[in-house]
């Protein structure tokens, strides 16, 4: 098995974000995938650098207006004077549908959800290069590879098809359905983070071809708060075939695997081609965003569970934080990956 990476997702590291109305040192930093890539080497997986797909992948997530935001809004800020050090939005609309700016500021508002994923000079190349790593690694199972790792970073199950949030820019699980979509007919999308892929959602809501489950906790009172809840299903064409399964704060393995279950059959009864699965190892009990209580053992069994579903998967990494164990965590997902697959 492959894992998908290359050093230049490295570049991007933010300094800030705000939460509680405070300014706090970043979570998502560099060293996150550099513990993931020795855990998974370590594991016996084979390291590959993803080819460049140039825009033709990102495109078929991602409007051209909000790509283009993405690649020249840093070098727009710097040229203002009294801004701060990273692209941050000081405003938002109430609405989707509203105009569209001209102004820098104004679109900063418009594309960002939240005040969680600032744009620093790195931050495109850095989301460029992780959608890539998920593009490669759906590209080797679309060749015949029956599952592949994208340790993709900045993660991406936040972005919409306009707008960034909760440290994700491009949208790197979506983006691996749809290239999926290029062989497989019927894609499912499982989401295993702690917190829902509002962005995934978002991406799909309206398409029948992509089933998107996420399992998280409860956005009532955890982010992204305004999505995840149970009443959505999808719209239009898309209508039964969103599913989300919001838990709540602090569950632990056995209620967890008991709706993993019902997730994956779910699943099975959509019949699909092919599978992603969106890695969050936050629902980890001693993760720093604290939203669930899965241990070590648990991601095994999550891995087993996964694994027993006999399709071509792609698994995209999402979430996780600085503990200790989060590289030990990747390893006992694989573990029971592995052995579920039969790998």
């Amino acid at each position: 098995m492959k894992v998908i990476h290359t050093n230049k997702q490295l570049i991007h590291a933010p300094e800030q974000f705000m939460v509680t109305g405070k300014l706090q040192t970043h979570p998502e930093s560099p060293e996150r995938a550099e513990i993931l890539m020795n855990a998974a080497k370590k594991f016996g997986l084979t390291e590959e650098s993803p080819l460049n797909y140039q825009l033709k992948y990102i495109s078929r997530v991602h409007t051209q207006r909000y790509i283009h935001y993405l690649q020249t809004i840093y070098q727009r800020w710097e040229r203002k004077k009294q801004t701060s050090i990273e692209v941050m939005p000081g405003i938002h609309p109430d609405r989707r549908d509203c105009g569209y700016p001209d102004s820098a500021e104004g679109q900063i508002g418009f594309h960002h959800a939240d005040l969680s994923s600032p744009i620093g000079p790195y931050t495109w190349e850095a989301a460029y290069w992780s959608a890539h790593s998920a593009t490669h690694a759906a590209k080797l199972v679309i060749n015949g590879e029956q599952a592949c790792y994208a340790l993709s970073r900045p993660p991406g199950h936040h972005a919409a098809k306009d707008y960034a949030a909760g440290f994700c820019y491009l949208g790197n699980t979506a983006i691996a359905a749809q290239t999926l979509s290029e062989k497989f007919n019927k894609i499912a999308i499982l989401d295993i983070d702690v917190h829902h892929g509002n962005g995934t959602q978002d991406i799909f809501y309206e398409r029948d071809d992509i089933f998107t489950v996420s399992i998280h906790a409860d956005p009532i009172r955890f982010y992204p708060f305004f999505w995840g809840h149970a009443n959505e299903i999808g719209k239009d064409k898309g209508a039964g075939f969103n599913l989300n399964l919001p838990l709540v704060r602090g569950t632990k393995d056995d209620e967890y695997m008991s709706t993993l279950h019902s997730a994956l059959e779910k699943i099975e009864a959509f019949a699909p081609d092919a599978l992603v699965i969106a890695l969050g190892l936050d629902a980890y009990e001693k993760d720093p965003l604290q939203g669930l209580s899965i241990t070590t053992k648990g991601f095994e069994k999550i891995g087993l569970a996964i694994g027993d579903i006999m399709l071509p998967t792609v698994i995209v990494q999402e979430g996780g934080y600085l503990s200790p164990e989060l590289g030990i965590n990747l390893s006992s997902f694989l573990e029971g990956f592995i052995i579920g697959r039969k790998l």
